[in-house]
């Protein structure tokens, strides 16, 4: 059963609420686990009673090029058959590394950059 674009939208916002909570409250990710209706419910996301809930979180790699039309196509695929896949890769890393001296000092001052096509104040 293929969503409509308001669905999938409704979908897709929920979902990435229920990745947001989970990377960022251990608590959600551990009730993700131990009760994923009620996690998934806190998070807008209504699956029927009786339906059975996956939560991977050992995403295979080749699902991360294109996670979220995958996780719509589970929902999708969970819509018909009643058992539904979520797939909850691991919190992404955040690069750290600092910016060096002469980085900031242009961000500071405002380095002059051409970068549109049209003249205007930022371009003369």
């Amino acid at each position: 059963m293929a969503l409509n674009p308001r669905e999938r939208t409704e979908f897709v916002n929920a979902y990435t609420r229920v990745l947001i909570t989970a990377w960022s409250s251990e608590e959600f990710s551990a009730k993700l686990d131990s009760n994923p209706r009620e996690a998934l419910a806190e998070s807008g996301l209504e699956v029927p009673a009786g339906a059975q809930i996956n939560v991977v979180r050992n995403v295979p790699d080749n699902a991360h090029d294109s996670n979220l039309d995958v996780q719509v196509s589970l929902w999708e695929r969970g819509l018909e058959t009643g058992t539904y896949e979520f797939h909850i890769p691991e919190t992404p890393q955040i690069d750290m590394a600092e910016l060096s001296e002469g980085d900031l000092d242009s961000i500071a001052a405002g380095v002059d950059i051409n970068c549109c096509c049209c003249p205007c104040c930022c371009c003369t």
